[in-house]
């Protein structure tokens, strides 16, 4: 299935940034961010019903127009940053507007999950410099059916998950039912936590050695599964004279609990033993501080959790407590963070958390460190820029490291679960047994 770029431009904000916010202080969260982009796609089938009223040339004009509005509210994402300090320049030069065709159908795409794999990084242009590349890119695809996907593309150095949804859901809004219903956001975290030149974090990532290339592969857990994983969890703990609390018994928690289990599985029978490991989960911090944060804060507000699993004598690995493991480590990490009475004390506490963190993936001879990303209850498949709300949303595949990646199904009631690992753990990952009596 071939994507050919039929066209290129630039879109700039629909009225020019006034000189008082013209340089925008990065926060110390944006400085010590990730060198990377994250890709997202949303994906339109053709609507019969509409087909008439709004063609694929008419969407992407009003695609473009809305960007335009809506890049007035998110100003920083038509600047760059600035090469000499710490700080955006927002310059209005714009975001890259791609459009695309693609020689073949939507539903051939989703019917096959390797080809879908295969191609979702095509969707977007790769970007790899967020110093000199514009932050946001966005391309309109289209298919041969009539539907469509929209692929969008912006740096982590300025957005975490949270601020990426804001800005899709603000564009949506505003192609839908008009800009003056977009909802602004705020970008005062670089005041509340101003660049600084300590705690410089590596960012160290484990990668594909030259002989194990990394495999991606989509797991869904459908809401009855989840329910039945659920109580799964909760036998697993009354038989063993344990019980948990409903709250910690939640879908995301049970999901992720179970593909820890598998990959401690598959650790055993690759290693010849049982090893300790520590997933890295992360947590959106807005509202769970005591820090007068904005809801709607823009930029990278997230901290990372780091439960560990010790092998015991039984040799055995039970799920209930590895969800009391998730679970605690996430309250014990927010309980830490609640203690904080200055930005700088809080600033200073996710760092050192970051940096412990960076240290266990530098040393993983002895140990395994599996990294989560979670991308569940953000509004994910509210998009409707006019034409409904898209049939999927996923994120582009990174596939030069491994990683679990979570996501809403449609119904928000189920978890899909993108996992990628060396090829060889795979083979053995996907026939745990547990992990197929819950997924399809």
């Amino acid at each position: 299935m071939k994507i050919e770029i039929t066209s290129r431009k630039w879109i700039t904000p629909s009225s020019p940034t006034p000189p008082n916010l013209q340089r925008l202080k990065i926060s110390s969260f944006d400085q010590h961010g990730q060198n990377h982009y994250v890709p997202s796609f949303c994906f339109y089938p053709a609507n019969e019903e509409e087909c008439g009223v709004i063609n694929n040339a008419e969407k992407s004009l009003r695609l473009q127009k809305s960007l335009s509005e809506v890049l007035t509210l998110y100003y920083p994402l038509a600047g760059r940053y600035s090469s000499d300090e710490p700080l955006i320049e927002c310059n209005d030069k714009g975001a890259e507007y791609l459009e695309a065709q693609v020689a073949g159908s939507l539903s051939q795409l989703l019917s096959d999950e390797e080809l879908e794999i295969q191609l979702q990084n095509h969707f977007v242009p790769p970007m790899f410099d967020p110093i000199n590349s514009p932050p946001l890119v966005v391309q309109f695809n289209r298919f041969e059916c009539g539907g469509i996907a929209i692929g969008v593309s912006m740096t982590h150095k300025m957005v975490d998950a949270f601020s990426a949804f804001g800005f899709i859901t603000a564009w949506a809004t505003a192609c839908r039912i008009g800009i003056d219903k977009a909802r602004p956001p705020s970008f005062e975290l670089g005041s509340i936590f101003p660049p600084r030149d300590a705690f410089r974090i590596e960012n160290w990532e484990r990668k594909a050695t030259d002989t194990n290339k990394i495999v991606t592969k989509r797991f869904v857990f459908d809401a009855v599964a989840i329910s039945n994983l659920k109580a799964a969890v909760s036998a697993s703990a009354r038989n063993n004279s344990s019980e948990l609390p409903k709250q910690q018994i939640t879908r995301v928690k049970v999901v992720a609990a179970l593909i820890w289990r598998s990959c401690i599985r598959v650790s055993q029978a690759v290693h010849g033993r049982m090893r300790p490991s520590i997933i890295k989960f992360p947590i959106n911090l807005r509202g769970k501080t005591n820090l007068p944060i904005p809801e709607n804060t823009c930029g990278n507000f997230a901290g990372w959790s780091a439960p560990h699993f010790m092998p015991n004598d039984e040799g055995e690995v039970k799920i209930h407590e590895l969800v009391s493991r998730i679970h605690d480590g996430i309250e014990q990490t927010l309980s830490n963070y609640a203690k904080a009475s200055s930005s700088d004390e809080f600033f200073i506490m996710v760092m050192n958390d970051f940096r412990k963190l960076d240290e266990a993936l530098k040393h993983t001879e002895q140990q395994d460190v599996y990294l989560f990303s979670c991308w569940c209850r953000f509004p994910m498949y509210e998009a409707d820029f006019g034409w409904g709300k898209p049939t999927l949303v996923s994120r582009g595949v990174q596939a030069h490291k491994e990683m679990i990646l979570l996501f809403d199904t449609k119904d928000g009631d189920g978890i899909d679960a993108w996992v990628s690992l060396e090829e060889n753990k795979m083979l053995l990952f996907k026939q745990d047994p547990d992990l197929l009596a819950f997924t399809t």
